[in-house]
Order: C-alpha cells, then sequence, then structure tokens
C-alpha cells in the first residue's frame, strides 16, 4: 500500500489574529454555542451528548494546587464536538509562567491541535494564547447577558491583565449600559496602567482605580463583580455583597464561600468539571471534607439557561454567583472558525506532517 502525505496548517499567534482569534463578540456566540450543546436535549427531554470532555489534567511543578500560584502549571484539555454541522476533536496544551512577563512572554500561553475526526489525524496547530482569553472573556460576557440587571450599570474588576481586559470588552457588548468601572489590583500601577487604556476605548464609561481599603464600598455599590486574578486567597468578604449583585468568579478562590452561600443563584459551566478542577471557590467549598457543604449543588450550568431549561435572573433583588471553570472545546470551536477561514483565504503555513511514498 503507498502511504500518502498528511499536511498540517500551521498558524500562529499574528495568523490568529488576523483570522479573528481576539474577536470577542464571535467568540461569544461560539461559547455560547458549546454551552448549549453540553445541555442539549432532544424532542423528548432526553439529554443527547454533543461534547465529549475529558477531566483536565493539571501538570504541577510542586505539590498541590497552591503551588500553581508559585511554579506554574500546564493543563492538557482534550475534547471532541460532534453535532450534526460540526464535527472535531483535539486539545488545548496550556501552559502558565509565574514569571515569564520578566522573560517578554505572556503568563498563559497555549497551543491547540485539531484533528480529523475519521483519520485522527492533527490537521491543524494554532496559537490558543489570544483564544484562550477571548473564550474566557466570552464565557464572562455571557454571563453578565444571562444573569445581570438589564440596567447594570456599575462594574468591579478584580485583577487588571488580560481577562481584566476581555472581560471589559464582553461585558460593555452584554450591557452597554455600563457607565462606571472600578479596577482593583494588588499592583496600584497595574491597576492605573488599566485606567489609561480603557479610557481611551471606552471614553463614555468612568473609570476609576481602587485601592484595597475602598474594595468592599466599590463592591457594595456594583451592579457586577468580577474577579480575574491570580491571588492566593479570598479577597472579596460575603458582607459587602448587596441585593441584585451578579458575582463573576473567574479565576480561583478569589471569593469567601460566603459569597456562593449568600446567593440566590448559583451557575457554573460544568460541574463535574468544577468540581474536578477545585480551584475556585465553589469547588473548595464542595470538596471541603470539612466544611459540611459537600452535597450542595449549583442552581443550573450555564447551558440550561441558554437552552431554556432552567431561568436566568428573574428580578432585580437576585444575588447570582457564577464560576466557569472551562473546557478545551470551547478553545476548539475557536480555532476551527479561525482554522476554516484559514483554509478559504489560503492563510498559514502548510507542513508536512506524515510523509509517505508519494
Amino acid at each position: 500500500m503507498i502511504m500518502k502525505n498528511a499536511e498540517i496548517l500551521f498558524l500562529n499567534n499574528r495568523t490568529m489574529r488576523e483570522l479573528g482569534s481576539g474577536d470577542i463578540q464571535a467568540g461569544m456566540a461560539d461559547v455560547k454555542r458549546i454551552y448549549s450543546l453540553f445541555n442539549y436535549k432532544n424532542e423528548r427531554g432526553e439529554r443527547v451528548e454533543k461534547l465529549t470532555i475529558p477531566d483536565k489534567v493539571v501538570l504541577r511543578f510542586g505539590k498541590g494546587n497552591q503551588s500553581e500560584y508559585t511554579d506554574g502549571r500546564i493543563n492538557a484539555m482534550p475534547g471532541r464536538v460532534h453535532d450534526d454541522d460540526l464535527n472535531f476533536a483535539g486539545i488545548k496544551w496550556i501552559g502558565s509562567g509565574v514569571h515569564n512577563y520578566e522573560l517578554g512572554y505572556p503568563r498563559a500561553n497555549a497551543v491547540v491541535i485539531l484533528n480529523d475526526p475519521y483519520t485522527k489525524l492533527p490537521i491543524c496547530i494554532a496559537d490558543g494564547t489570544e483564544v484562550s482569553a477571548t473564550r474566557t472573556g466570552a464565557s464572562g460576557g455571557i454571563a453578565v447577558e444571562l444573569l445581570a440587571r438589564k440596567d447594570a450599570s456599575v462594574l468591579t474588576i478584580c485583577g487588571a491583565g488580560v481577562q481584566g481586559r476581555t472581560q471589559l470588552k464582553a461585558a460593555v457588548i452584554a450591557r452597554p449600559g455600563i457607565k462606571e468601572v472600578g479596577i482593583y489590583d494588588k499592583f496600584p500601577a497595574n491597576a492605573q496602567a488599566y485606567v489609561d487604556e480603557m479610557s481611551k476605548q471606552y471614553p463614555q464609561i468612568s473609570f476609576h482605580t481602587i485601592s484595597e481599603d475602598d474594595l468592599g464600598e466599590n463592591v457594595a455599590k456594583s451592579d457586577i463583580v468580577i474577579t480575574a486574578s491570580t491571588a492566593e486567597h479570598p479577597f472579596i468578604k460575603a458582607e459587602w455583597v448587596t441585593k441584585g449583585t451578579l458575582l463573576a468568579n473567574i479565576s480561583g478562590e478569589e471569593m469567601e464561600r460566603g459569597c456562593v452561600l449568600k446567593a440566590d443563584k448559583t451557575v457554573v459551566d460544568f460541574w463535574q468539571s468544577v468540581k474536578h478542577r477545585n480551584s475556585s471557590t465553589i469547588a473548595r467549598m464542595v470538596n471541603d471534607p470539612e466544611g459540611g457543604h459537600q452535597d450542595f449543588v449549583p442552581t443550573a450550568e450555564i447551558g440550561e439557561i441558554i437552552n431554556g431549561q432552567k431561568p436566568g435572573r428573574e428580578n432585580d433583588e437576585e444575588i447570582i454567583y457564577y464560576n466557569p471553570v472551562g473546557a478545551g472545546v470551547l478553545d476548539m470551536i475557536i480555532v476551527h472558525r479561525c482554522y476554516e477561514t484559514a483554509v478559504r483565504e489560503g492563510k498559514g503555513q502548510k507542513l508536512i506532517f506524515w510523509e509517505g511514498d508519494e
């Protein structure tokens, strides 16, 4: 038998950006579709599996979850999408190097591999760094769309890094009426740089930095609170949270467990994955053998709300807590969109992955 050559398309960070990897609005549509497929039910109300999401594998360079804050990590996130008009498999391999900024590299750095679902051969290797930021921002934006008050105008963001920026972009798309944004960061200079940059991009919004002493006051007056930091310990107190607030716990254990318990509704993306990853406030709470909340179950997964199976926000008084852990398929659907565009437009670099007899 004559073996054929197998090509792979390589898409670096600049090519991916040209193809739309940083398009937050398109990313929100992509991520929303994955959430919907995860909770898909047929006309008889039976759940139909449209996604395969194995547990995330975390490669640590120290002992326990806390070592990730000092030594970094690399996550492996495989998955498959098998819907009628969307069929692909692949893996996201994302590193988090805590000292990378000192070396001139991004802290989070990712590669996404797409595989042909029939041959299983890799067909695309793409930089996934901006993709990862986009899909996480998109997840927060979808939460704002479905779970924040319609008249939400005051936003507090904790964390002035890449995610602090993508969360803002998505939130403004979901709630164009946002008028005031406070930014808190443990490094005040980072918060000020954020304000200087975002004020130019969104001149209709009033930006200000938040000091540690003023954080509680700002949380109390906010309609939306988003935490997207690298904090090692909770810093958002339950006593600060007022009626009508959306709490979006995007990263780790940044909020007190009392914030979860105080909420009228708790929403996650993939509950089993949230528990398995065990990094966020709600995950740590249910996995604590001495905490007394092992049987706690969230109100809904976000896909159930998207599909109309469960309600989102029902009134302006509800406190809603949201936590997304993410999945590789969220990145893959964005890469798949960019890959298809690259094939149509002849972009990227073709490489011979498997050299046959041709």
